[in-house]
């Protein structure tokens, strides 16, 4: 589903990716760890199309197209969805109005008719139940007076109505309590399909104990230094990155 080669990309002046290697394929889960500053962010916006960050080597696949030849919007109707660490307020624009706009953009973008307005409803019930959303929020502008934790449920349900085929979880556990954890974990993983991929960032074990990754990789300047199973995110849960990195130090 998605290869990336030899990734470099900076901000401004700074490099921050400096060769990353990087294969998922179909239904697969990965989740990405890190010390702050190591770059996971950046590869979660290079991968969307943030137009910040600037690629200067490498190449990005995703599904046999060029990704970086797309832009933000193009990669979104291909099938890609970000969780934001930080979800925004978009004040006067209310949630039912921004998801049938964000629905019916992708299915134009697919050769669909629009929605009817019945049908998309039925389908924001069900997909709001997922993630126990409460439907006074739909009615509220996006995000405006959201708890974190409604926030970030917020974006689950958003990912369910756009049902994208590869999703990024961008440090989607900050800030979230053990209940609303649960939550959203359990909206994530109710969502996934065997053709589902994802790419998990999380500073945390927590997390991966309710989306269970099938690799863990370990990002250290720009670079991913480390890759195991579930049960490498464990040992840096009990011992930190310090003996990744003494382990660099010495090879």
């Amino acid at each position: 589903m998605l290869e990336i080669r030899n990734l470099h990309a900076q901000v401004g002046d700074k490099e921050i990716l400096k060769g990353i290697d990087l294969t998922i394929n179909d239904g697969e889960i990965h989740a990405l760890m890190g010390t702050n500053g190591a770059g996971k962010s950046t590869l979660s916006n290079v991968i969307v199309g943030n137009p910040n960050y600037e690629v200067t080597k490498g190449s990005i696949i995703f599904n046999g197209q060029d990704l970086l030849s797309m832009n933000t919007e193009e990669r979104a109707h291909a099938g890609i969805f970000m969780s934001f660490q930080a979800p925004i307020e978009i004040p006067g624009v209310s949630m039912t109005n921004f998801m049938r706009a964000a629905v019916n953009a992708r299915r134009e973008a697919q050769g669909k008719e629009p929605l009817k307005s019945t049908d998309f409803l039925k389908m924001m019930r069900e997909k709001r139940k997922l993630v126990e959303i409460d439907q006074k929020l739909m009615n509220r502008s996006v995000n405006e007076g959201f708890s974190g934790g409604e926030r970030k449920r917020n974006e689950i349900f958003q990912m369910a109505m756009l049902n994208p085929t590869f999703c990024i979880l961008d440090e989607t556990d900050s800030g979230l309590d053990v209940d609303a954890l649960r939550i959203v974990a359990e909206g994530f993983n109710k969502l996934r399909t065997p053709g589902t991929s994802a790419l998990v960032i999380t500073h945390y074990q927590r997390l991966l104990d309710y989306i269970r990754p099938h690799f863990v990789h370990v990002l250290i300047d720009g670079k991913i230094v480390k890759t195991g199973g579930p049960d490498l995110a464990q040992k840096i849960e009990n011992n930190g990155f310090d003996w990744i990195k003494e382990g660099l130090m010495n090879a």
